[in-house]
């Protein structure tokens, strides 16, 4: 079946947490969801209440992080600030792994926070999202995050927060963000009804329809703007976008 504008829309969560962004800011972007129909704003705590607002008598839901970027959070902390955007407006929520716990294969303690964090969020009839923060972690622990959230059974597993940077011998800080390799494993790993999210690095309409082609239903973009515009512009001209899966990320090559 032909892709349509709405299915590339609904794919993405458009992403308002830089911690430079102002509350002009946010506000115009928050507009520029609703005209594009996105899935989600993703947007930071404080700013659940005025996105709740802004996107008034619109069916783009507001996605909030909690514990977020780093997930170094109690416990208890995350699902309170998880629990106080749900109940200002939040219908999503994303929380980030404990990377040292990850790291230093502490499953049990993953394994309780993220049941915990999960049973506390669908209680109050939103939905959970749990980011990996892959660029820190093996395969290994990438395999056993998709297994722990499939027992969990959250709605999603996400790759990446965008602020996951490793510092490099040079002592530069480089960040891959979502790749095929990457992407392939935790749709493989994870039961087949949890959803995969892909953030950093989903840049153009390309880069979308091809981690669509691998089985992500949902995208994590700044690029939102520029992947939509594409896409309206080539199905007006009647192109097939099922024809246009590219082999790399942001390459534009085919």
């Amino acid at each position: 079946m032909p892709i349509t504008l709405r299915e590339i829309a609904k794919m993405i969560d458009h992403s308002l947490l830089h911690p430079t962004m102002t509350d002009e800011i946010l506000k115009r972007e928050c507009l520029l969801a609703a005209k594009y129909n996105c899935a989600t704003v993703c947007i930071k705590p404080y700013a659940v209440p005025n996105a709740k607002e802004w996107l008034h008598n619109t069916d783009v839901l507001i996605c909030a992080v909690a514990g977020f970027p780093h997930g170094n959070s109690h416990t208890e902390i995350v699902i309170a600030e998880a629990l106080r955007a749900i109940k200002e407006g939040a219908k999503e929520i994303d929380i980030v792994s404990n990377t040292g716990k990850v790291l230093g294969e502490d499953w049990n303690y993953v394994k309780n926070e993220i049941k915990e964090i999960n049973s506390a969020v669908v209680s109050e009839g939103a939905i959970l999202k749990v980011i990996f923060e892959n660029d820190f972690l093996q395969e290994k622990h990438i395999i056993k995050l998709c297994e722990i959230c499939s027992e969990a059974n959250v709605a999603f597993v996400k790759t990446s927060t965008g602020y996951g940077f490793v510092k490099q011998p040079n002592g530069f800080y480089s960040y891959a963000g979502a790749t095929i390799e990457h992407l392939k494993l935790m749709r493989k790993y994870c039961a087949p009804h949890i959803q995969i999210k892909a953030a950093g690095g989903i840049k153009t309409l390309k880069d979308l329809l091809l981690v669509r082609s691998i089985g992500v239903t949902r995208v994590g973009a700044t690029a939102t703007a520029t992947i939509l515009d594409e896409a309206e512009k080539r199905l007006s001209n009647g192109e097939n976008l099922n024809n246009m899966i590219p082999t790399n990320l942001s390459t534009g090559t085919y």
